[in-house]
């Protein structure tokens, strides 16, 4: 299940969100985050009656329940430099950002986790690395904005993971510690007020299309280790770059497509090694049954 949920997540990242988003053209990032963050809680209180969970103390209430603070904080940048990023027509950076992002989750799971990789995962790693370096050494720049966007998911993931809560009440929590924030920018601020009804239609619909993502990432999160969580991310920013191509006019200068070609070469051998390391889990595990003899 976590593999679907991690797929789940980053196909919506990677094509319902942006979408979504550039159909909002002409609202500002920071009143599509205030009703994202509003209309996620409306949303996810309707999924939590529906689901009959209980909403008064739903965990027994433990230290590290205060990482959800944190949690809500990186989660509200990323999602501010993604909407700023997809709103400016640079859904390219985006792109960059999280491809990026798994090699933080690996060097985070690694450091903190105490996560190992098999050497041919290091070496798709090493791969991915090498690309993100060619890029940004064609490119001349420091990409700030798309470094922004790889720290914050990276950091808002081990926490999820730190946190061990359940995936939709966790997420609840988040936006509840945000919406003191977020509702009297939506209520009051005169770029967050809806120009008609389709606009506030879409802007209502912004509850789903973030809830649902996260709920499902956070679910993986629990699941998966963080450098599998990590690398299987480069789905998103894939589907964000062909977007930006196919349908938005963006033009790839040649460090993004040696990026594109060297991070799926890494995510194809990750996914070959995970395979072959399943099998052979499989296998030793039917050899140390017991047999069974006959009467």
């Amino acid at each position: 299940m976590g593999l679907i949920y991690a797929l789940s997540a980053y196909l919506s990242w990677g094509l319902v969100v942006p979408v979504h988003f550039r159909l909002l053209d002409g609202v500002s990032p920071q009143a599509i985050l205030a009703h994202r963050i509003v209309w996620s809680a409306v949303f996810v209180t309707i999924l939590l009656v529906i689901l009959r969970k209980r909403l008064a103390n739903p965990f027994p209430l433990r230290p590290r329940h205060a990482l959800l603070i944190a949690s809500a904080m990186a989660i509200a940048v990323n999602w501010l430099l993604y909407l700023t990023a997809v709103g400016s027509g640079h859904m390219l950076d985006a792109s960059l950002g999280y491809f990026i992002n798994p090699l933080v989750n690996v060097a985070l799971g690694a450091l903190v986790l105490g996560e190992r990789l098999r050497p041919a995962q290091m070496l798709a790693v090493g791969i991915a690395l090498i690309g993100v370096a060619i890029a940004l050494a064609m490119a001349g720049r420091l990409p700030m904005l798309s470094l922004g966007l790889a720290l914050s998911f990276a950091l808002y993931g081990l926490l999820r993971k730190l946190v061990a809560v359940d995936a939709m009440i966790g997420f609840y929590t988040e936006t509840l510690l945000l919406l003191p924030i977020a509702l009297p920018y939506a209520l009051l601020a005169p770029d967050a007020v809806p120009a008609d009804g389709w606009q506030f239609g879409l802007l209502l619909l912004t509850g789903v299309t973030t809830a649902l993502p996260l709920i499902w990432f956070a679910a993986a999160a629990q699941r998966l280790s963080l450098a599998t969580l990590g690398l299987m991310q480069y789905v998103a920013p894939s589907c964000i770059m062909l977007l930006g191509i196919l349908f938005y006019g963006e033009t790839p200068t040649p460090d993004r497509i040696v990026l594109f070609a060297l991070i799926w070469a890494a995510l194809v051998l990750y996914a070959g090694d995970s395979l072959l390391a399943a099998r052979r889990a499989r296998s030793a595990m039917r050899g140390s049954l017991p047999e069974t003899k006959g009467a």
